[in-house]
């Protein structure tokens, strides 16, 4: 896949500031749970997603509240997401599990893709940047997408000598525009070689086919 840029720099800024801004919002789970999917209703739609992939337990918010802490943010029309396992956080973790909801329904899942594609690739060193799909692209139905980044740029000092994988999957309703997505931070590593990966390359397959059968995003009632 090659990367694009296109003139939607408003909702690029949004994704480079909510994760900071994200940071600073803590409290009760912001999602239900039930059979092991998660639900959040946020901007008028319903994504409903499975539970992390570490969590053992996910029948009830109580239960899930004991092996995860989250950070939640609604503004100027996104929401994000991000579930890390409990005693992890915004700047210490291994692995990140998140969603991000947009009202823009009237960008094309392929435009959103490529946006957000690109906010994330600003980050690494460009040498090391690597994508691939395990399926082609049908339609307007996208399946997941899996990003490499080798080695994070030296200007990003508190990730300096890391590099994480990445699996998106991008989702549209009649509202707006949705990701699921879960990343996997380790020590700098060679793309091109997965047994380097800070994540078994089993993992992250099995990862795509849960964002690809498992994660819905429709109207909210």
């Amino acid at each position: 896949m090659t990367l694009m840029k296109y003139a939607l720099a408003p909702l690029a800024a949004l994704l480079l500031m909510s994760a900071h801004a994200a940071a600073q919002v803590a409290g009760a789970l912001p999602f239900s749970s039930e059979n092991g999917q998660l639900t959040l209703e946020t901007l008028g739609q319903r994504l409903t997603l499975p539970a992390p992939d570490w969590v053992e337990d996910a029948s009830s918010v109580e239960a899930l509240s004991e092996v995860v802490s989250t950070r939640f943010l609604e503004e100027s029309g996104q929401s994000h997401l991000e579930i890390y396992p409990r005693g992890e956080g915004e700047a210490f973790w291994s692995t990140l599990y998140g969603a991000r909801i947009s009202n823009q329904a009237s960008m094309s899942l392929a435009e959103f893709r490529s946006v957000v594609i690109n906010v994330y690739a600003r980050s690494c060193q460009p040498e090391t940047v690597a994508l691939f799909q395990l399926e082609p692209d049908e339609g307007d139905q996208l399946p997941p997408v899996g990003y490499v980044c080798g080695a994070y740029l030296d200007s990003f000092a508190d990730f300096a000598g890391q590099g994480e994988v990445m699996v998106m999957g991008f989702y549209k309703s009649e509202a707006g525009l949705g990701m699921v997505y879960q990343e996997w931070r380790g020590d700098a590593f060679d793309p091109s070689t997965p047994s380097s990966w800070p994540v078994p390359a089993a993992v992250v397959e099995a990862q795509m086919a849960r964002l690809a059968t498992e994660v819905t995003l429709t109207l909210a009632d």
